[in-house]
């Protein structure tokens, strides 16, 4: 596991600048002493910052192993990762340092061991009977390449065989060559006048451990005798072999050629092959040779008691068959099957009832490694049906565009999503129980529910139950279906602003107690969905269209188009109503020949069956406006008790009341400032040229001048860019990143104004220019009134500050608790209300779960806004800020969330330079400051989110989803939660030889290996050739951990002098830690030399 240079912000160290406020001392007095009152509880310590899981499907997997005792199964990766599976909910996963491809790994089985080749010809044992494994030994090749690794059953020694051709023999307990070397020169005939190519297979005879088989990959293979160093027979087929298989008697062995051939050879009938068979070959009447095919990449070959042997291989295939999936072949007596898969096969395996090799194999199932998937086949069951797979692998079935992380949610929202995703279950699996079942569960200290929701490019969306650190999917919902699907290439709408994944999810906004959910997609769409646990069919789809304009210019413009903008508080007679804008499509073109209201997308106009679950309450879609395409939304927030849901995209915002179906607010960006638009800039065309604007402009709040980068904000690029790979747009790059965006938007019940006496519903609205602007919300009472009377939204005047893109915007009460935005609770919406549930919902009112609400009217509120650049603590209603904190100079936040931990809450964020913050709240004192990882990708940057009780996520490939914590309690936790991957199992019993065969010979030849192999027969390797790396898996790490202990404290100690104090005690016992550290290495050796002869594993 890595380790971070944890730098803790220790209380009182750092000067907290958060205190300067924004306007004058005095000011701030006049804020009230009513901010010191509140008692913050968070300090440095509750923090700590560590990796815990990772899930889905191991991205570019190369390589394969199962134990068949234990029951494990490990996979490998192009990257150096190494992930184990157990039974569902057991998964690990390690990474090799060195980040070079895994090209073969083979357990010790029923020995909780690992061994692992890298294509950096590197051998690693990794030791599996802890809950994060860990290197034992290492071992480096330097003049050979290693090709291929065969470790027998119940054996110590590791045969490896190399690119040159010759094979080394490796001891797996101390991880040290042997001097017994196989040299190519030796192994093939004397008179073969070239090179037999690099080592493809190397395996001992079932029934005799003496006889070695080695494959070179030029078509030679060669049996042997290990006592006498020298070749039994030697087999030469002139096809390249690309993998051997032995028949359990080891009396016959089966190759795999590149031309599609297999070839199954007697042992002691080396001259021709016994047969020759072309599985995917079309035999051709004159007897000639069947045509060749593709290569053969591997074959197994297993044998049952009952009835014929099976022979599976992956390839093969006949050359004539272009466009063909690939397949694994399941060759069994006189049928063929021929199975499908979705992508290219990686590797197989297949599962056997015995570990014994000399056994008949009685093989059950088959698992498949895939290159984005895993497989398992029955072979038991007619028709080789495939098992349900409980792993969470299918993360990246589409790829993710987007998430969010619930912690903490409504107890009831899992099984409700549960049970209407269990009804989307596909049916043909296999009876059986999955057959990976090892290892054990770990303690669950966590008890609280944990939902994540994953976005992805066709449009559909899953549901995570995530909750202590497993995950199971629990419903998918898919988007696109509520639209026209192009039947052809051809008739595809030219009105698409995106070449592929029209329907991609950008945004998605959840309510989780109202089960409300909304999501804006890469076409400049909005669906909003309401939950139902029944099925019904919607007659006609409802849907809205919008014209968000970037600037008016009155000239252009025709009178119908105009909006009116918002007038400022005093200027106008009725300040409060705003024309509700609606067009319907009724051309697609304006008189100019331009393209004009027309949606990206086409709603179904036919009937739709919406199963339980999720189901459409309003589409709503930008239209293309006098040939401009309509920009892609950047911000989006949806109220369940107001009714309402907003989003902003990079020409302006639009509301939307979904209960009325009616648009209450659509306005370009600048037209949200009124008269106090601080750039002063003036509505304008969006074809004409436009002058820079924004340098050199005073900011209200600061009373400084605006940094010119404050146009170019790095968010809006990030948000612009993430899917815009070919938007056909005739304004200019540089005239859209210049545009100020909408970034933010929050409703809240709180004070808009400075001298409001009491809270009012509104929406807060943040900008990329880092302005936050205040929009008040005159609702209907409740019940029916609240369909027949229209929402009223005005402008409050009020306007903030920041640098920076606005990012996330959060409301306290006076006693500095979270303030949630208003909600309704959950209720079934398909079922007719009685009289009294009527009666009630007339009396209810949309009523915000604010604390405050019920205490005296003159107490305050504090908003918190962060931004890419900074946070503010503002009090409300006076609006003066009385905490401010700059996040960083020199990089930009990426992600800021408000969460709570521990009873209190603090604001987290990850910064583009790697560096994870946490601050206090309200006066965001510094608490934690992590260098976790660079922004190495837009994936990142995309996903990254945390939530509450300290926990967090990002997409770390295309396929896994990287949870951590930045709790120091889940940390202390994490090694209880962590399942056991080893579990103590007997060994089965080795097969009966029988009475005959004992007495007349023929059962399985044993060897002293260690006769042969150790250091007094075989004598020592050459240093040269390999070198020894111990790891950190063993002692050296207990030394390790303890001076890493005592650099922490020398710098916490450099610290804390400023205050005094001391730290003689501490760094006294860290000195005994060493030297005890240093003890129990010299007692560990002096037992190891007692017990020099006992197997590592029994210590």
């Amino acid at each position: 596991m890595r380790k971070f240079n944890i730098r803790k912000v220790l209380d009182g160290l750092t000067a907290v600048s958060a205190a300067a406020s924004a306007s004058s001392a005095a000011q701030q007095q006049q804020a009230g002493n009513r901010e010191t009152e509140i008692q913050e509880t968070l300090q440095s310590e509750h923090f700590q910052l560590c990796k815990t899981v990772r899930h889905g499907f191991p991205y570019q997997p190369s390589a394969l192993a199962f134990d068949p005792v234990q029951k494990i199964l490990a996979i490998g990766t192009q990257t150096g990762a190494l992930r184990l599976f157990g039974r569902p909910g057991v998964e690990c996963y390690c990474q090799h340092d060195s980040g070079a491809a895994v090209i073969q790994l083979q357990f010790l089985i029923n020995e909780g061991a690992l061994v692992s080749a890298l294509a950096d010809d590197t051998l690693h044992l990794w030791n599996l009977r802890q809950k994060r494994p860990a290197i034992l030994h290492s071992l480096k090749f330097n003049r050979e390449r290693i090709t291929f690794c065969h470790l027998p059953f119940q054996s110590k020694w590791l045969y490896v065989g190399t690119e040159r051709g010759n094979i080394h023999i490796v001891n797996v307990e101390s991880f040290t060559l042997s001097g017994y070397v196989i040299m190519w020169n030796k192994a093939i005939e004397l008179s073969s006048k070239s090179h037999p190519g690099p080592i493809v297979h190397i395996s001992d005879n079932p029934m005799d451990e003496g006889k070695l088989l080695i494959g070179f990959e030029s078509g030679t293979v060669v049996l042997w005798d290990l006592k006498s160093k020298k070749a039994d027979y030697r087999y030469t087929h002139d096809e390249a072999i690309h993998s051997v298989a032995w028949h359990h008697e080891g009396k016959q062995f089966i190759c795999s050629h590149s031309d599609g051939t297999l070839t199954i050879w007697n042992v002691k009938s080396p001259t021709k092959p016994f047969q020759t068979i072309t599985p995917h070959g079309k035999q051709l009447k004159d007897g000639k040779k069947p045509e060749p095919c593709k290569p053969i990449l591997k074959v197994e070959y297993k044998t049952t008691r009952a009835g014929e042997p099976f022979i599976i291989l992956s390839g093969g295939l006949s050359y004539d068959t272009v466009g063909r999936r690939p397949c694994l072949t399941v060759m069994h007596g006189k049928s063929t099957a021929v199975l499908e898969m979705d992508y290219s096969i990686v590797d197989f395996l297949t599962l056997c009832e015995t570990p014994y090799p000399n056994d008949f194999q009685e093989p059950y199932a088959v698992v498949v490694l895939l290159e984005k998937d895993l497989v398992l086949i029955d072979l038991a069951q007619n028709g080789y049906p495939i098992f349900e797979n409980p792993y969470p692998l299918t993360i990246h079935e589409s790829p993710v565009t987007c998430c969010e992380y619930f912690a903490d949610c409504p107890v009831d929202l899992i099984p409700a999503l549960y049970s209407v995703g269990a009804r989307q279950k596909r049916q043909g699996y296999s009876k059986k129980e999955w057959p990976i079942s090892g290892g054990n569960w770990g303690m669950i200290t966590q008890s609280y529910p944990e939902i994540i929701i994953t976005g992805h490019a066709d449009g559909s969306i899953k549901f995570w139950d995530a909750s202590a650190i497993t995950l199971q999917v629990l419903y998918k919902l898919k988007t696109a279906k509520v639209f026209e699907k192009s039947r052809n290439k051809d008739d595809k709408p030219n009105t698409d602003i995106v070449d592929e994944d029209p329907y991609a999810i950008q945004i998605i906004s959840w309510c989780p107690e109202s089960r409300m959910l909304c999501i804006a997609g890469v076409s400049a769409h909005v669906i909003i969905y309401r939950f139902s646990k029944q099925e019904v069919t919607t007659e006609i789809i409802p849907m809205l269209e919008v014209r968000l304009l970037y600037e008016i210019n009155d000239m252009e413009s025709p009178d119908g188009e105009q909006v009116p903008p918002l007038p400022t508080p005093g200027t106008g007679s009725n300040p409060q109503s705003i024309v509700p804008q609606s067009h319907p499509s009724t051309s697609s073109s304006s008189s100019d020949g331009l393209r004009d209201n027309v949606p990206c997308l086409k709603v179904k106009n036919s009937p739709l069956k919406q199963s339980p679950g999720y189901q459409i309450e309003l589409v709503i879609q930008l239209v293309w406006v006098s040939g401009e395409p309509p920009q892609q939304i950047t911000s989006l927030a949806v109220n369940s008790a107001y009714g309402l849901v907003v989003f902003g995209n990079c020409n302006g915002i639009a509301m939307v009341d979904y209960l009325q179906k009616a648009v209450l607010l659509n306005l370009g960006t600048i037209e949200l400032y009124g008269s106090n638009d601080p750039y002063r800039r003036e509505p304008r065309s969006p074809r004409k040229s436009r002058q820079p604007s924004g340098a050199g402009l005073c900011d209200i709040n600061e009373g400084a001048a605006v940094p010119e980068d404050r146009c170019k904000s790095p968010t809006s690029d990030v948000k612009d860019n993430s899917f815009s790979r070919s938007r056909s747009s005739s304004v200019t790059s540089i005239d859209k990143e210049s545009r100020e965006a909408i970034s933010a938007l929050h409703f809240c019940e709180t004070f808009t104004r400075k001298n409001d006496t009491s809270p009012s519903p509104c929406l807060w609205i943040g900008t990329t220019l880092g302005t936050v602007l205040v929009i008040v919300l005159n609702l209907p009472p409740g019940g029916e009134q609240r369909l027949l009377q229209p929402v009223i939204v005005s402008p409050s005047g009020t306007i903030l500050r920041l640098k920076g893109a606005i990012l996330r915007m959060a409301f306290l009460d006076t006693t500095g608790s979270l303030v949630p935005p208003a909600h309704e609770p959950w209720r079934e919406h398909n079922v007719p209300e009685d009289k009294d549930e009527k009666d009630k919902s007339k009396k209810r009112r949309p009523v915000s779960v604010s604390p405050s609400s019920s205490q005296e009217i003159s107490e305050n509120q504090y908003a918190v806004i962060c931004s890419e650049k900074q946070a503010k603590v503002i009090s409300l209603p006076s609006q003066n800020c009385i905490y401010k904190q700059n996040i960083t100079e020199t990089s930009f936040v990426l992600r800021g969330d408000i969460v709570s931990l521990s009873n209190s809450i603090c604001l987290a964020c990850f910064c583009a330079n790697g560096h994870i913050m946490t601050f206090s709240l309200p006066s965001l004192r510094p608490l934690l400051d992590v260098y976790y990882l660079p922004l190495t990708n837009m994936r990142i940057a995309r996903t990254f989110c945390f939530t509450n009780n300290g926990q967090a996520l990002y997409l770390v490939s295309p396929t896994e989803i990287q949870r951590l914590t930045y709790s120091q309690e889940t940390c202390e936790n994490l090694q209880e939660m962590l399942g056991e991957l080893f579990t103590p199992v007997e060994t089965p019993e080795a097969p009966n030889r029988g009475f005959f065969k004992g007495l007349f010979g023929g059962g399985a030849q044993s060897l002293d290996r260690e006769e042969l192999f150790g250091e007094s027969a075989a004598g020592k390797a050459s240093r040269s050739l390999a070198q020894h790396i111990p790891g950190p898996g063993g002692i050296e790490g207990v030394k390790g951990a303890a001076s890493g202990v005592v650099g922490e404290l020398a710098r916490a100690r450099l610290a804390l002098d400023e205050r005094g104090q001391k730290l003689g005690e501490l760094e006294e016992k860290t000195a005994a830690m060493l030297y005890s550290a240093d003890s129990f290495s010299k007692h560990a050796h002096e037992m190891m030399l007692k017990y020099k002869d006992k197997k590592w594993y029994q210590f």
